[in-house]
């Protein structure tokens, strides 16, 4: 079996390279699922019903969210509904959505689960724990588990990645925007990676205008960030391969598409 990852889809941009590309990396690496994560994927912030839909009409089969799961108001309207919508697991209980999802492959079930980190971000239920009873849930139903973590600091990436270790597929980190290339194969068989990296402008500064970026950091004001909207455009993922008895992985390679990185077919 083989999972296919795209990272962090930023604005129009980080759309429209999902759209121009996905079909074809489905064409070269042959994914049995395809996994995006879409929190970044309207206007910069947030993901709307009409995104997700997109992102499935385009060939996704479940979409992976993070600390800006509720930037857009609307996603309170359909989430419960959405199917294949996975916001980070550890948020309280009450707060709408689901932490985990599950997809059947042939004989096969996938479980798909999202954290989030709390080092350097909002203070919600601790992740770690969450992971062990979301973990425990799904080893009954299938070895296959795919880790989204969504978090800020590469040590708690890393920590994760290690107490998972064995139990769980692959843990693959997002929300930094910058592609690691760490990628391994863990002694108890899980596929780990810092972070995917983001889907969207090549030229700003983490997707964003780069003016606005390099503005704070002269002057320490506020400033509103824009989605750049002009310029190159990049595509960043994961492709990891597993044996689908025993869910352990066997290899991970990262996905850069870029005019630095042309995407050969």
């Amino acid at each position: 079996m083989r999972i296919l990852f795209i990272g962090d889809v930023v604005g129009s941009p980080g759309r429209d390279m999902v759209k121009q590309y996905l079909s074809k990396l489905k064409e070269k690496y042959r994914p049995t699922i395809t996994i995006i994560n879409g929190e970044n994927a309207a206007s910069g912030k947030g993901i709307n019903e009409k995104i997700y839909r997109q992102f499935l009409e385009w060939g996704a089969q479940a979409v992976t969210l993070g600390n800006h799961a509720w930037d857009k108001k609307e996603i309170f309207d359909f989430i419960d509904d959405a199917k294949y919508l996975v916001r980070p697991a550890n948020f309280p209980a009450e707060v709408p959505g689901k932490g985990i999802v599950y997809l059947k492959v042939n004989q096969d079930e996938v479980a798909i689960i999202n954290l989030q980190g709390r080092t350097f971000l909002p203070p919600i239920d601790c992740p770690f724990k969450k992971a062990d009873e979301l973990i425990a849930e799904a080893r009954e139903r299938t070895p296959i588990i795919f880790v989204d973590f969504h978090a800020e600091a590469t040590s708690e990436k890393q920590a994760m990645g290690w107490y998972l270790d064995g139990r769980v597929t692959a843990v693959v980190g997002t929300h930094t925007h910058v592609q690691t290339a760490d990628e391994r194969i863990l002694p108890g068989g899980t596929a780990y990676l810092s972070d995917v990296g983001m889907t969207g402008p090549y030229e700003g500064i983490l997707g964003m205008e780069r003016e606005a970026v390099i503005k704070r950091f002269l002057t320490s004001l506020p400033v509103r960030f824009e989605v750049s909207e002009t310029g190159r455009n990049q595509l960043s993922g994961a492709v990891i391969d597993l044996d689908s008895k025993t869910g352990k992985a066997k290899k991970i390679q990262r996905v850069l598409i870029s005019d630095d990185h042309p995407f050969f077919g």
